[in-house]
């Protein structure tokens, strides 16, 4: 029997361990897994090279559970140690020493701070263990089976014993204050978790399946009667779809494989991106794209990180851009750095090729898709909207590209890129001072009247909603100085687009100062404001309009917070824009009851709240009641 000192440069290598590992100690069993896995790859290699001649058809790794015992075992049939390999690669650490180590990481997020480095996920076992062992048996011919024991100390015991099969086993004797990790349910938990898709099969216990009786007994039907079979528990697929050729995979695999990623999602995705790359890194996976909506914020973490199989995390945002978050699916790659900071992410070569290559075949995919088959690319549209003027406002190089594709609907229904509706209204909707007015509604049907006023005009409204259009517009804006998006509820529609023909009032000016007084007396003065306008007779006898300008500032301020704080804060306040020319009107100014006269203004004005989707409740009761007093 050997007994000795692990050989790390510092007196005690475990405090430090559970320092930098306890926060997410159920990762012990990710790495023992996957040691397990790597065991098996192994003697895989050295079967293709000739070296070994075994059969390998039933390599897997094994989970037990021993609740009596209080042990967790995890049983490989892979390459095995001799006592040479077990003493090196278990009682030597190759580590620079605890101060160094922690000077370089003290800033790294403790969930996977240091597994993968400096050989430690073995030692992510002490975590939950007052005892470790290890029984292994090397592939090698004539190797004697070594057990290796340790307590959490730097101290061990070595010595031979016997084991029949090749292979390792590692067993974790738990301590008392991880006995959470002996519930079978927490096991299969993280095992679902972080192994679902680890290339050799692994077994946890066992399950029941209904099969054929196999003497072929039959119920009163005819039918072969159904029995009960105990089966091993295979908890992972070994060959997941993003790892097989894009060639090999028809539309039912994606979406079966979608079916297995999300087990709980019950809307199928719209269209998928095989991502399948080998230089100059190497990236697989497959990137859905899940029905949006308006949602920005409910659909994120939904793409897996995974590592040669192993899950890492779902949380990519420092590795893809912000707005590909939004798409649910898996990326694998062994080049990405999984162990160190945000800011070394976002510096590092790897995730930048990565990235823009990621953004890039997006770009592709939606381009292509336009190009190929416009019919079906509007039909997704209102499904891809928000995700596709997410990465327009995000991306630059997205924003350029998906000027291509990115689409407009109007209030009938039909799409056009933006080069194609300004070529659609470029000769109409051009104000006096030669701008191309792109006028836009947020509500067709709430906002009717006034897109009625501009369509009777002959002009085109887009419909334009959700929480990115005000950022998007302005964005737009800032990159074409030649147009201007305007809400068809910002002013009069001869005021949107202002042509410089201004029509004549049938008043005076002392008969608009009258009728503007009398109207401010019976609103509210600290939300409305009272203007006059010279509009045509057929137009409506009040507007409820809002700036622009205010409107927007406050929206991008809601979602976004921050340089616009100020205008977040301000109180809702509009304009009241009373026609001029309409018979109302002049009625009101020739109104000698008072009563009447207040009552008539405050029909028209709640006709006109009304239009603009702001009479509710108590004034809403009252303009009914008003109404059916005017009617009788």
């Amino acid at each position: 029997m050997k007994t000795g000192n692990i050989n790390v440069q510092t007196e005690n290598i475990f405090p430090i361990i559970k320092k930098f590992l306890y926060s997410d100690h159920e990762i012990f069993l990710r790495e023992l897994v996957s040691n397990a896995v790597d065991a098996t790859q192994k003697l895989k290699t050295l079967k293709t090279v000739g070296e070994l001649k075994t059969d390998l058809s039933k390599l897997r790794v094994e989970v037990i559970l021993d609740k009596k015992a209080e042990t967790i075992t995890i049983r490989d049939n892979g390459i095995g140690m001799t006592e040479g390999e077990l003493d090196k690669y278990i009682n030597q650490i190759a580590f620079s020493g605890a101060e160094e180590f922690v000077n370089k990481y003290k800033d790294v997020d403790a969930k996977n701070s240091i597994i993968g480095h400096f050989g430690l996920g073995f030692y992510s076992s002490f975590m939950v263990s007052k005892e470790v062992e290890i029984i292994t048996k090397s592939q090698k011919p004539n190797s004697k089976a070594v057990k290796w024991t340790c307590d959490g100390s730097p101290s061990f015991n070595m010595e031979t014993t016997t084991k029949k099969t090749k292979g390792t086993d590692v067993i974790l004797h738990i301590a008392d204050d991880s006995k959470e990790f002996l519930e079978e349910s927490r096991l299969s938990g993280i095992l679902n978790k972080y192994c679902k898709f680890l290339p050799v099969s692994i077994k946890f216990g066992t399950k029941t399946e209904k099969i054929d009786d196999p003497k072929g007994k039959k119920d009163k039907d005819g039918n072969i009667e159904k029995v009960d079979k105990v089966v091993d528990n295979i908890i992972n697929n070994p060959n997941p779809a993003w790892k097989k050729r894009p060639s090999n995979l028809k539309e039912k695999h994606y979406k079966e494989f979608y079916r297995e990623l999300y087990p709980m999602e019950f809307s199928e995705p719209l269209f998928n991106i095989h991502l399948n790359v080998d230089f100059p890194f190497n990236l697989t996976g497959i990137l859905y794209f899940p029905k949006l909506k308006n949602n920005l914020e409910v659909q994120k973490n939904k793409i897996n990180l995974y590592s040669n199989q192993v899950f890492i995390t779902d949380n990519v945002e420092n590795i893809v851009p912000e707005f590909l978050t939004l798409l649910h699916g898996v990326i694998d790659s062994p080049d990405i750095p999984l162990n160190v900071s945000r800011s070394y992410l976002q510096a590092d070569g790897n995730v930048k090729k990565i990235s823009s290559h990621i953004t890039k075949k997006v770009a592709d995919k939606l381009s292509n898709m336009f190009k190929k088959d416009r019919n079906d690319f509007e039909s997704k549209w209102d499904d891809v909207r928000v995700f596709i003027e997410y990465g327009m406002l995000t991306e630059e190089k997205f924003f350029d590209k998906a000027s291509d594709f990115a689409l407009y609907k109007n209030t009938a229904s039909s799409y056009y890129t933006l080069s194609e509706f300004l070529d659609k209204i470029k000769e109409t909707q051009k104000n006096k001072d030669n701008k191309t007015i792109i006028l836009y509604t947020h509500d067709k049907n709430e906002q009717h009247s006034y897109v009625n006023a501009a369509t009777n005009k002959g002009y085109e409204v887009l419909e334009l909603s959700g929480p990115l259009v005000s950022h998007l517009i302005s964005k737009l804006e800032s990159t074409n100085t030649d147009i201007q998006f305007v809400r068809v509820d910002g002013d009069s529609i001869d005021k949107l687009i202002d042509k410089g023909d201004d029509a004549v009032s049938k008043l005076d000016e002392k008969q608009q100062k009258k009728v503007q007084e009398m109207i401010q007396s019976e609103v509210d003065k600290s939300i409305y404001t009272v203007q006059t306008q010279n509009m045509s007779s057929d137009d409506l006898p009040i507007l409820i309009t809002q700036s622009e300008f205010m409107r927007r500032m406050k929206e991008q301020q809601q979602l976004s917070g921050g340089g616009m704080q100020m205008f977040g804060d301000m109180p809702e306040s509009y304009n009241v824009i009373v026609n001029t020319n309409h018979d109302l009107v002049s009625k009101i100014i020739s109104e000698k009851n008072k009563k009447k006269r207040v009552a008539l203004i405050k029909q028209i004005f709640d006709l006109a709240l009304l239009s603009h989707g702001m009479l509710k409740g108590e004034k809403l009761t009252s303009f009914v009641e008003r109404s059916v007093s005017l009617i009788k």
